[in-house]
């Protein structure tokens, strides 16, 4: 069982910065890799960006690149979304997840942390 738990969101004006942090505990030696998915009003949640655990290899999606950055740090069981040049787009609530190796969907969830981006 791993548990995560995010913080960092919030409001801020088109063109800020905001940081997301997600705290993980748990048997964090059975996950593979984690993301930020994001659930805007009225559309399906999306994934914005990964990294696996151990290696810590990046991947980000058209929404994000050039403009956020995953990261994670192992020894303290952190992963961070770190987001400049917010637009209005970006409103959403951020989920972080993480999955056990040879998995296709998302083993488990945060309970989402939520973040307004306003002219």
């Amino acid at each position: 069982q791993v548990n995560l738990v995010e913080s960092g969101g919030g409001s801020v004006q088109i063109g800020g910065s905001l940081r997301l942090s997600c705290a993980a505990s748990g048997r964090m030696f059975d996950i593979y890799d984690m993301a930020w998915l994001k659930q805007s009003p009225g559309k399906e949640r999306e994934i914005v960006a990964g990294i696996t655990w151990t290696g810590g290899y990046t991947h980000y999606y058209d929404s994000a690149k050039g403009r956020f950055t995953i990261s994670r740090d192992k020894a303290k069981n952190t992963m961070d979304l770190q987001m400049h040049r917010l637009e209005v787009e970006d409103t959403a609530v951020y989920f972080c997840t993480a999955r056990e190796a040879g998995k296709a969907s998302w083993d488990y969830w945060g309970q989402g942390t939520r973040v307004i981006v306003s002219s």
